[in-house]
Protein backbone atom coordinates (compact mmCIF):
# COMPACT_ATOMS: atom_id res chain seq x y z
CA UNK A 1 0.00 0.00 0.00
CA UNK A 2 1.63 3.00 -1.07
CA UNK A 3 2.14 5.83 1.75
CA UNK A 4 0.58 9.25 1.63
CA UNK A 5 2.52 12.09 2.60
CA UNK A 6 1.77 14.23 6.06
CA UNK A 7 3.06 17.49 7.24
CA UNK A 8 3.13 19.38 10.71
CA UNK A 9 5.44 21.77 11.99
CA UNK A 10 6.02 23.45 15.17
CA UNK A 11 7.18 27.25 16.13
CA UNK A 12 11.12 27.32 18.06
CA UNK A 13 9.71 29.32 20.67
CA UNK A 14 11.00 27.50 23.58
CA UNK A 15 10.82 24.26 25.42
CA UNK A 16 7.84 22.11 24.52
CA UNK A 17 5.70 21.04 27.35
CA UNK A 18 3.02 18.45 28.52
CA UNK A 19 0.44 20.41 26.40
CA UNK A 20 2.56 20.38 23.01
CA UNK A 21 3.26 16.63 23.96
CA UNK A 22 -0.37 15.40 24.41
CA UNK A 23 -1.42 17.99 22.05
CA UNK A 24 0.78 17.41 18.98
CA UNK A 25 3.72 15.32 19.71
CA UNK A 26 2.13 11.93 20.91
CA UNK A 27 -0.20 12.14 17.61
CA UNK A 28 3.03 12.51 15.65
CA UNK A 29 4.78 9.37 16.82
CA UNK A 30 1.37 7.52 16.13
CA UNK A 31 0.84 8.66 12.49
CA UNK A 32 4.64 7.86 11.59
CA UNK A 33 4.06 3.94 13.58
CA UNK A 34 1.24 3.27 11.65
CA UNK A 35 2.77 2.66 8.62
CA UNK A 36 0.16 4.17 6.85
CA UNK A 37 1.78 8.05 6.10
CA UNK A 38 4.79 9.14 4.77
CA UNK A 39 5.93 11.91 7.72
CA UNK A 40 7.65 15.41 7.10
CA UNK A 41 7.59 17.24 10.01
CA UNK A 42 9.32 20.81 10.47
CA UNK A 43 10.81 23.22 12.68
CA UNK A 44 8.87 26.71 11.45
CA UNK A 45 11.57 28.83 12.63
CA UNK A 46 10.39 31.31 9.58
CA UNK A 47 6.94 31.05 11.49
CA UNK A 48 8.37 32.26 14.92
CA UNK A 49 10.12 35.53 13.54
CA UNK A 50 6.44 36.69 12.62
CA UNK A 51 5.95 37.03 16.52
CA UNK A 52 9.61 37.53 17.40
CA UNK A 53 11.07 39.40 15.11
CA UNK A 54 12.87 41.29 17.63
CA UNK A 55 14.30 38.90 20.01
CA UNK A 56 15.60 36.21 17.26
CA UNK A 57 18.79 35.34 19.19
CA UNK A 58 17.20 32.09 20.75
CA UNK A 59 15.71 30.58 17.46
CA UNK A 60 18.22 28.53 16.29
CA UNK A 61 19.01 26.70 19.81
CA UNK A 62 15.27 26.58 20.40
CA UNK A 63 14.91 24.69 16.76
CA UNK A 64 18.12 22.10 18.00
CA UNK A 65 16.35 21.77 21.22
CA UNK A 66 12.54 20.75 19.94
CA UNK A 67 14.26 18.29 17.69
CA UNK A 68 15.45 16.93 20.63
CA UNK A 69 12.49 16.69 22.00
CA UNK A 70 10.93 15.60 18.72
CA UNK A 71 13.05 12.33 19.16
CA UNK A 72 12.92 12.05 22.60
CA UNK A 73 9.18 11.80 22.50
CA UNK A 74 9.44 8.99 19.54
CA UNK A 75 10.35 10.49 16.17
CA UNK A 76 12.27 8.11 14.32
CA UNK A 77 14.83 9.68 11.26
CA UNK A 78 14.66 6.18 9.88
CA UNK A 79 10.60 6.87 9.51
CA UNK A 80 9.76 10.54 9.43
CA UNK A 81 11.86 13.35 7.83
CA UNK A 82 12.63 16.36 9.91
CA UNK A 83 13.97 19.55 8.75
CA UNK A 84 14.12 22.73 8.79
CA UNK A 85 11.88 25.91 7.58
CA UNK A 86 14.64 28.14 6.42
CA UNK A 87 16.95 26.17 5.06
CA UNK A 88 14.45 25.39 2.42
CA UNK A 89 14.59 28.34 0.19
CA UNK A 90 11.66 27.56 -2.53
CA UNK A 91 9.57 28.12 0.53
CA UNK A 92 9.89 31.80 0.58
CA UNK A 93 9.72 31.53 -3.09
CA UNK A 94 6.82 29.90 -3.20
CA UNK A 95 5.15 32.13 -0.14
CA UNK A 96 6.41 35.39 -2.90
CA UNK A 97 4.15 33.31 -5.54
CA UNK A 98 1.09 32.61 -3.29
CA UNK A 99 0.96 36.03 -1.81
CA UNK A 100 0.34 37.42 -5.11
CA UNK A 101 -2.63 35.29 -5.54
CA UNK A 102 -4.33 35.57 -2.52
CA UNK A 103 -7.42 38.37 -1.69
CA UNK A 104 -6.35 40.24 1.22
CA UNK A 105 -10.07 39.74 2.72
CA UNK A 106 -8.84 36.19 3.33
CA UNK A 107 -5.76 36.89 5.41
CA UNK A 108 -8.05 39.67 7.43
CA UNK A 109 -10.78 37.18 8.16
CA UNK A 110 -8.44 34.58 9.81
CA UNK A 111 -9.44 34.29 13.36
CA UNK A 112 -5.93 33.50 14.56
CA UNK A 113 -4.67 36.89 13.13
CA UNK A 114 -7.20 38.79 15.77
CA UNK A 115 -7.08 36.48 18.58
CA UNK A 116 -3.19 36.72 18.38
CA UNK A 117 -3.55 40.38 18.93
CA UNK A 118 -5.55 40.58 21.35
CA UNK A 119 -3.48 37.82 23.31
CA UNK A 120 -0.15 39.03 22.73
CA UNK A 121 -0.92 42.30 23.27
CA UNK A 122 2.98 43.10 24.77
CA UNK A 123 4.12 42.96 20.95
CA UNK A 124 3.15 44.56 17.58
CA UNK A 125 2.09 42.45 15.63
CA UNK A 126 1.07 45.14 13.58
CA UNK A 127 3.25 43.40 10.00
CA UNK A 128 2.72 42.33 6.88
CA UNK A 129 4.49 39.01 7.70
CA UNK A 130 1.91 38.37 10.57
CA UNK A 131 -0.69 38.79 8.47
CA UNK A 132 0.26 36.76 5.73
CA UNK A 133 1.98 34.15 7.78
CA UNK A 134 -1.14 31.67 6.68
CA UNK A 135 0.14 32.08 3.23
CA UNK A 136 3.65 31.05 4.37
CA UNK A 137 2.16 27.87 5.48
CA UNK A 138 -0.05 27.36 2.93
CA UNK A 139 3.49 27.03 0.97
CA UNK A 140 4.87 24.89 3.83
CA UNK A 141 2.34 22.27 2.88
CA UNK A 142 1.37 22.05 -0.15
CA UNK A 143 5.35 22.75 -1.15
CA UNK A 144 5.38 18.71 -0.52
CA UNK A 145 1.86 18.35 -2.37
CA UNK A 146 0.95 16.71 1.02
CA UNK A 147 -2.30 14.57 1.62
CA UNK A 148 -3.81 15.72 4.77
CA UNK A 149 -2.07 18.16 7.98
CA UNK A 150 -3.11 16.56 11.47
CA UNK A 151 -4.09 19.10 13.44
CA UNK A 152 -7.23 20.08 16.49
CA UNK A 153 -10.68 21.39 15.87
CA UNK A 154 -9.64 24.83 16.44
CA UNK A 155 -6.61 24.89 14.05
CA UNK A 156 -9.18 23.74 10.92
CA UNK A 157 -9.35 27.59 9.84
CA UNK A 158 -5.53 27.07 8.97
CA UNK A 159 -6.10 24.32 6.98
CA UNK A 160 -8.89 25.24 5.07
CA UNK A 161 -7.71 28.57 3.71
CA UNK A 162 -4.40 26.35 2.48
CA UNK A 163 -7.44 24.37 0.55
CA UNK A 164 -8.70 27.69 -0.94
CA UNK A 165 -5.13 28.64 -1.86
CA UNK A 166 -4.47 25.84 -3.57
CA UNK A 167 -7.86 26.06 -5.07
CA UNK A 168 -7.26 29.12 -6.47
CA UNK A 169 -3.53 28.33 -7.96
CA UNK A 170 -4.69 25.51 -9.44
CA UNK A 171 -7.95 27.24 -11.00
CA UNK A 172 -5.39 30.33 -12.32
CA UNK A 173 -2.17 28.41 -13.72
CA UNK A 174 -2.69 24.44 -13.99
CA UNK A 175 -3.46 21.10 -11.63
CA UNK A 176 0.11 21.41 -9.46
CA UNK A 177 -1.09 20.61 -6.03
CA UNK A 178 -3.26 18.53 -4.47
CA UNK A 179 -5.75 19.99 -2.34
CA UNK A 180 -4.75 18.80 1.29
CA UNK A 181 -7.32 17.18 4.19
CA UNK A 182 -6.99 18.19 7.68
CA UNK A 183 -6.42 14.91 9.28
CA UNK A 184 -8.49 15.78 13.01
CA UNK A 185 -6.62 14.55 16.09
CA UNK A 186 -8.55 14.32 19.99
CA UNK A 187 -6.62 16.92 21.52
CA UNK A 188 -6.69 16.50 25.86
CA UNK A 189 -7.41 19.92 27.70
CA UNK A 190 -4.29 19.74 29.29
CA UNK A 191 -4.16 23.25 31.61
CA UNK A 192 -1.31 24.73 32.68
CA UNK A 193 -0.67 24.59 36.74
CA UNK A 194 -2.21 27.88 36.97
CA UNK A 195 -5.46 26.64 35.75
CA UNK A 196 -5.13 28.51 32.44
CA UNK A 197 -3.77 27.61 29.02
CA UNK A 198 -0.30 25.66 29.50
CA UNK A 199 1.66 28.41 27.56
CA UNK A 200 5.47 29.17 27.77
CA UNK A 201 4.41 33.20 27.91
CA UNK A 202 2.30 32.59 31.09
CA UNK A 203 5.21 30.53 33.04
CA UNK A 204 2.73 27.59 34.19
CA UNK A 205 3.91 24.97 31.91
CA UNK A 206 5.66 21.21 33.08
CA UNK A 207 8.22 20.80 30.28
CA UNK A 208 9.07 17.69 28.90
CA UNK A 209 12.29 18.07 30.78
CA UNK A 210 11.29 18.49 34.07
CA UNK A 211 11.77 15.62 36.11
CA UNK A 212 12.35 15.07 40.15
CA UNK A 213 12.07 17.96 42.34
CA UNK A 214 11.24 19.98 39.54
CA UNK A 215 8.47 18.06 38.71
CA UNK A 216 7.20 17.06 41.81
CA UNK A 217 7.01 21.25 43.13
CA UNK A 218 5.32 21.91 39.91
CA UNK A 219 2.78 19.15 40.23
CA UNK A 220 2.20 20.20 43.71
CA UNK A 221 1.23 23.74 43.25
CA UNK A 222 -1.25 23.17 40.68
CA UNK A 223 -4.86 24.57 41.13
CA UNK A 224 -7.04 21.90 42.09
CA UNK A 225 -10.66 22.20 42.97
CA UNK A 226 -11.21 25.72 43.76
CA UNK A 227 -14.53 24.94 45.88
CA UNK A 228 -12.66 22.08 47.92
CA UNK A 229 -11.16 24.48 50.75
CA UNK A 230 -10.13 21.83 53.07
CA UNK A 231 -9.13 18.56 53.02
CA UNK A 232 -12.88 16.85 54.82
CA UNK A 233 -14.91 18.69 51.91
CA UNK A 234 -15.66 16.64 48.86
CA UNK A 235 -13.72 17.36 45.67
CA UNK A 236 -15.44 17.32 42.20
CA UNK A 237 -12.78 16.22 39.95
CA UNK A 238 -14.73 16.74 36.88
CA UNK A 239 -13.90 20.53 37.64
CA UNK A 240 -9.72 19.41 39.00
CA UNK A 241 -6.95 19.68 36.76
CA UNK A 242 -5.07 17.29 38.61
CA UNK A 243 -7.73 14.78 37.90
CA UNK A 244 -7.29 15.33 34.49
CA UNK A 245 -3.66 14.81 34.60
CA UNK A 246 -4.34 11.22 36.27
CA UNK A 247 -6.74 10.40 33.19
CA UNK A 248 -3.48 10.63 30.73
CA UNK A 249 -1.02 9.27 33.33
CA UNK A 250 -2.42 6.90 35.83
CA UNK A 251 -3.66 3.61 35.47
CA UNK A 252 -7.59 3.53 35.05
CA UNK A 253 -7.85 1.79 38.33
CA UNK A 254 -6.50 4.13 39.95
CA UNK A 255 -8.23 6.87 38.38
CA UNK A 256 -11.72 5.01 39.17
CA UNK A 257 -10.16 5.29 42.79
CA UNK A 258 -9.64 8.80 43.14
CA UNK A 259 -12.47 9.81 41.11
CA UNK A 260 -14.62 7.71 44.03
CA UNK A 261 -12.53 8.91 47.27
CA UNK A 262 -12.46 12.50 46.27
CA UNK A 263 -16.30 12.92 46.38
CA UNK A 264 -16.03 11.71 49.71
CA UNK A 265 -13.06 13.48 50.82
CA UNK A 266 -11.52 9.70 51.12
CA UNK A 267 -7.91 11.23 49.82
CA UNK A 268 -6.18 14.95 50.29
CA UNK A 269 -4.92 17.43 47.72
CA UNK A 270 -1.57 16.47 48.58
CA UNK A 271 -1.81 13.30 48.55
CA UNK A 272 -3.34 12.99 45.29
CA UNK A 273 -0.76 15.76 43.54
CA UNK A 274 2.04 12.65 44.85
CA UNK A 275 0.71 10.15 43.34
CA UNK A 276 0.29 11.96 40.43
CA UNK A 277 3.75 13.07 40.16
CA UNK A 278 4.87 9.43 40.77
CA UNK A 279 2.89 8.81 37.44
CA UNK A 280 3.99 11.19 35.56
CA UNK A 281 7.99 10.78 36.27
CA UNK A 282 7.67 6.89 35.63
CA UNK A 283 5.61 7.46 32.08
CA UNK A 284 8.43 10.37 30.94
CA UNK A 285 11.52 8.34 32.40
CA UNK A 286 11.58 6.85 28.59
CA UNK A 287 11.26 9.65 27.35
CA UNK A 288 13.91 11.50 29.64
CA UNK A 289 16.52 8.20 28.92
CA UNK A 290 16.06 9.32 24.89
CA UNK A 291 16.55 12.95 25.85
CA UNK A 292 19.62 12.73 28.21
CA UNK A 293 21.58 10.30 25.06
CA UNK A 294 20.82 13.50 22.35
CA UNK A 295 21.78 15.96 24.86
CA UNK A 296 24.87 14.00 24.77
CA UNK A 297 25.27 13.31 21.42
CA UNK A 298 24.51 16.86 19.48
CA UNK A 299 26.25 15.94 16.33
CA UNK A 300 23.94 12.79 15.82
CA UNK A 301 21.21 15.60 15.74
CA UNK A 302 23.13 17.95 13.07
CA UNK A 303 23.29 15.40 10.99
CA UNK A 304 19.38 14.33 11.35
CA UNK A 305 18.95 17.90 10.14
CA UNK A 306 21.04 17.84 7.57
CA UNK A 307 19.50 14.48 5.98
CA UNK A 308 16.42 16.19 6.73
CA UNK A 309 16.90 19.20 4.96
CA UNK A 310 18.36 17.60 2.43
CA UNK A 311 15.25 15.62 1.04
CA UNK A 312 13.12 18.03 2.11
CA UNK A 313 15.10 20.04 -0.44
CA UNK A 314 15.31 17.74 -3.17
CA UNK A 315 11.04 17.52 -3.07
CA UNK A 316 10.73 21.00 -2.74
CA UNK A 317 13.31 21.58 -6.04
CA UNK A 318 10.75 19.47 -7.73
CA UNK A 319 8.09 20.94 -6.99
CA UNK A 320 9.26 24.58 -7.62
CA UNK A 321 10.17 23.61 -11.25
CA UNK A 322 6.67 22.77 -12.21
CA UNK A 323 5.38 25.75 -10.35
CA UNK A 324 7.54 28.23 -12.55
CA UNK A 325 6.34 26.15 -15.85
CA UNK A 326 2.90 26.73 -14.78
CA UNK A 327 3.24 30.52 -13.41
CA UNK A 328 5.63 30.50 -17.18
CA UNK A 329 8.03 32.47 -15.31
Amino acid sequence: MQQQRILSGMRPTGQLHLGNLHGALCNWVELQNSGRYECFYFVADWHAITSEYSATESIHDNGIRMVIDWLSAGLDPQKSTLFVQSAIKEHAELFLLLSMITPLAWLQRNPTYKEMQAELTSKDLSTFGFLGYPVLQAADIIMYKAYGVPVGVDQLPHVELTREIARRFNFLYSEVFPVPEPLLTSVPKLLGIDGRKMSKSYDNSIYLSDRGDELHKKIASMFTDPQRMRKSDPGDPDICNVFAFHHLYSPPQKVAEINAACRVAGIGCIECKKTLAGHIETAMAPIHERMDYYVNHLPEIHDIIAAGNRKAADEARRTMEEVRAAVKI
